[in-house]
């Protein structure tokens, strides 16, 4: 277990050592330099996380807390940096630093023709790494929000690395202030576990659970404790994974390069809600209503963010909008008491959904740093590589057997189904359709891009397969994609589900819907890929067989395809609801309150003064008879005081 434990300590901590070194001597050691260095420690990661996994598969692992230091001991609180091993951590750790070595390798090649110094870069991809993974392996709520927002300022820095594009500047900005909002509620969140429950150690919370599972919070009423609590760090979890309402910076944080793009919706930034729920289940378990909640946010995203993908011309947010609606599936899982599930999909969708952003990175590249989708076509002769990793990303995306997605996205809907519930069946409902929009969509992209005529002569041309660099990352990706849910399926959700977890999430074994799923009717079992069949039909039918079809449709509904193109109306009506009575609000305290009063009255004052001197400079002429007089004058007015008042 020692050996274990070191391991775990290098997998999370050589991704800062690379930071710091890159990041500190980048621009002594040049880029070449901080390119190894960043990715050497990255392997180091990955190669640690992986043996440390390798225990975890060979027996199971208990929980095991490795000190690092004492952080906080404040009168009655504390909190000390201490690393949580356990299998939950374990499996993130191991996804993250794989799919963010692949990521480190495939930027390599993809900014090589950057005209600026990368070691920043690099050494951004580091930090980002390793906030995920102070994360992930936190042993309390405050070292979790130390990398909770360690995550928000790494993607502030990654969308905006192109600082001199107000876009990539606006949209580094909007993800910030996004995640804010949801982060306020996070905090509040765990201000009201340590007052009410005595602390913010996670076994402490879950041993003081049952003692409060009738305590009540007065707000506007009298709500249950737990169910407060749950709600307010589901809120936070909505912001930091894009869910309805609090998605709106996840498409544009496509300003950013590629590779960024990759390293936030595969491994790191969208899948931390998903990972404090699951953390927080034995809380969860507790607060039927905010599971409710839970599933009702995560199925209407899943169905709106595959909707607005439909329409997309864009690759890249055409990919982006495809995260979001995955992550509804993981909140779906969520809510329905299926963690494992849930953390299953999350592992499988790191693996095809990096596929997806680092294959659509290989074709921005061979166009030219073109990303509308209707400006290429036929790039399949040019890039066949690139093709057929689309291919395997889409198969798997679209929940195809045997690809990853099918095992991890079809147990999803089948404990919707088992658990038995209204709530439950609106999940698997919405993610039944999900899976048709899903796989439309994806073979829309594929379709659009790969297939027919060339619609730019000039970028068609000029079109050529990536750098080994580049390709290298997406081929193993690739094998990811195909074998990551076979291979995972017994260890997650299957026979050993319950020796491979050990504890680390909650629920008692051989009662929980996870141990349901082989009950499931078989006709369930078989709508998602029906439906999934189907969406690729109906897009070989609109984009091939006859590509007039969305051209027709779109003008015959156009003010259906302008909703979907504009995502909802969602930005606009928080421009109206929101960005402008704010900024309204601002001008007048800035004008008014600001110029007006707090500024007014030093600047009167300092004139008030100056005149005030002025004139009486005036007094001073120099003339000896006026000062006499002026003397006299006030002789006479000091004597003709004191006699009046005598």
């Amino acid at each position: 277990m020692q050996t274990a434990s070191f391991l775990f300590e290098v997998a999370v901590f050589a991704p800062l050592i690379g930071f710091l070194v890159a990041g500190c001597f980048g621009h002594l050691m040049g880029d070449g330099a901080a390119r190894f260095t960043t990715i050497a420690f990255m392997t180091c990661a990955a190669l640690a996380a992986i043996g440390v996994l390798g225990f975890e598969m060979g027996g199971g692992m208990n929980t095991v807390i490795v000190p690092v230091a004492d952080w906080v001991h404040a009168a009655g609180f504390r909190a000390d940096w201490q690393l949580r091993m356990d299998a939950l951590s374990v499996s993130v750790v191991a996804m993250v630093t794989v799919v963010s070595l692949l990521v480190h390798v495939y930027s390599v090649g993809y900014m090589a023709h950057e005209s600026r110094p990368v070691f920043r870069f690099f050494s951004y991809l580091s930090l980002f790494t390793f906030a995920m993974l102070m994360l992930v392996t936190s042993d309390n709520l405050l070292q979790l929000f130390f990398g909770w927002e360690g995550v928000g300022l790494a993607s502030y820095l990654l969308i905006g690395y192109w600082y001199d594009r107000p876009s990539a500047c606006a949209a580094a900005i909007k993800a910030f202030v996004v995640n804010r909002v949801a982060d306020l509620f996070f905090l509040v969140g765990i201000s009201l576990i340590f007052i009410r429950l005595g602390s913010v150690s996670y076994d402490d919370i879950f041993a003081a659970l049952p003692a409060h599972v009738n305590d009540t919070f007065q707000l506007f009423g009298t709500h249950p404790l737990l169910e407060v609590i749950a709600t307010l760090l589901f809120i936070g979890a909505m912001g930091k994974s894009a869910q309805l309402f609090l998605h709106t910076w996840l498409p544009d944080a496509m300003e950013g390069p590629t590779p960024v793009s990759a390293l936030i919706h595969a491994a790191t930034m969208v899948t931390a809600g998903i990972f404090l729920m699951v953390r927080m289940s034995p809380l969860v378990e507790l607060a039927p209503v905010t599971r409710d909640l839970i599933v009702l946010i995560g199925g209407t995203t899943s169905f709106f963010a595959a909707t607005v993908g439909l329409v997309q011309p864009d690759i890249k947010r055409t990919i982006a909008y495809s995260t979001c609606s995955q992550l509804g599936y993981m909140f779906v899982a969520v809510g329905v008491g299926a963690y494992q599930a849930s953390m299953f999909h999350l592992t499988t969708h790191a693996f095809f959904k990096a596929l997806l952003f680092l294959g659509a990175g290989c074709v921005i590249h061979a166009v030219h740093d073109e990303q509308d989708m209707f400006r290429m076509g036929g790039l399949w002769r040019k890039i066949p590589l690139t093709y057929i990793a689309m291919w395997i990303g889409s198969l798997a995306l679209a929940g195809i057997f045997p690809f990853a997605g099918y095992w991890s996205k079809d147990a999803i809907l089948e404990a919707a189904w088992m658990s038995g519930n209204g709530m439950g069946h609106y999940g698997w409902l919405m993610g039944c359709i999900t899976a048709f929009l899903t796989a439309l969509y994806s073979w829309r992209l594929i379709f659009l891009v790969f297939h027919g005529r060339p619609r730019d002569g000039h970028l068609y041309e000029g079109a050529h397969e990536s750098p080994p660099s580049m390709m290298l990352p997406v081929v193993l990706l690739s094998f990811g994609a195909v074998v990551a849910g076979l291979a995972l399926e017994p260890l997650y959700i299957g026979a050993r589900h319950a020796a491979f977890w050990n504890g680390a999430i909650a629920g008692v074994p051989g009662q929980s819907v996870i141990d349901r799923l082989e009950q499931t009717p078989g006709f369930i079992a078989l709508v998602p890929t029906f439906a999934a069949v189907l969406g690729i039909a109906v897009a070989y039918v609109c984009y091939v067989a006859s590509p007039g079809i969305p051209a027709a449709l779109a003008r015959s509904l156009r003010p259906l395809y302008l909703f979907l193109l504009n995502k909802w109306y969602f930005d606009e009506l928080y421009d109206v609801a929101i960005i402008r009575p704010y900024r309204a609000l601002a001008r007048l305290l800035w004008k008014g309150a600001d110029e007006g009063v707090i500024e007014a009255i030093p600047e009167g004052l300092a004139r008030l003064t100056s005149g005030s001197a002025g004139q009486a400079v005036r007094v001073q002429t120099g003339s000896i008879a006026v000062y006499a007089f002026s003397m006299l004058i006030g002789l006479v007015v000091l004597l003709s005081t004191m006699l009046f008042y005598r």
